[in-house]
């Protein structure tokens, strides 16, 4: 396995997110299976941007200003709506003593849908996997498929320590309510930085 793409991925991972937060979210909310269930979701929703890359379905994206914007906004219109519901006391960012108050699924699809919903995550697989696909490979898409499973590994590993983490403090949080306002007014303000960076990006 090639060293830069290793390093590299954890970089692009490990760089905090909308998958980061809400995986970081669910562990402070409800506790350590939630974080490892929202990684998995958030690991989930690299898979329909793994099969435009090796299907070539991102050049179209790439080429279509239509596909590229409809996606797009609606990644904006998601990320803003998961700031307000964020920034509500009563919204996704409160601690539950119940931790079955959401479904595993309800969990799962949060995570999914802000990945999914991030047009230049496409973009990047089909930028980014090419690069380190030989040209002397006797099967690339296979290659391509090897190096999207280690990614999505990575992701899962490098996500579940942060909701892990977030999961041992979240009894802190719990007794300290101005460490949560604190927390709910950051991360709702991080979803609409990441909203404002989308809207902004370019093809």
């Amino acid at each position: 396995m090639n060293l830069e793409f290793l390093l590299t991925s954890l970089l692009i991972v490990a760089s905090p997110g909308t998958g980061v937060l809400v995986t970081l979210t669910a562990g402070l909310t409800r506790g350590r299976r939630a974080a490892l269930i929202a990684a998995f979701g958030g690991t989930l929703g690299t898979i329909p941007h793994m099969i435009a890359a090796i299907t070539g379905l991102a050049a179209i994206l790439h080429t279509s200003a239509l596909a590229f914007e409809i996606i797009r906004y609606a990644g904006v219109a998601y990320l803003l709506y998961m700031a307000w519901t964020t920034f509500k006391e009563n919204g996704v960012l409160r601690i539950e003593e119940d931790q079955t108050s959401q479904s595993d699924l309800e969990v799962i699809r949060s995570a999914i849908l802000v990945n999914i919903l991030n047009p230049k995550l496409s973009i990047f697989f089909f930028a980014f996997l090419p690069q380190f696909v030989g040209t002397n490979i006797a099967n690339p898409v296979l290659r391509m498929l090897e190096l999207s499973l280690v990614f999505m590994a990575m992701t899962f590993v490098v996500f579940s320590i942060y909701g892990v983490f977030a999961a041992a403090v979240r009894h802190h949080v719990m007794s300290r309510p101005s460490v949560l306002t604190a927390l709910r007014r950051t991360f709702a303000a991080a979803f609409v930085g990441l909203g404002v960076k989308l809207a902004l990006t370019e093809r």
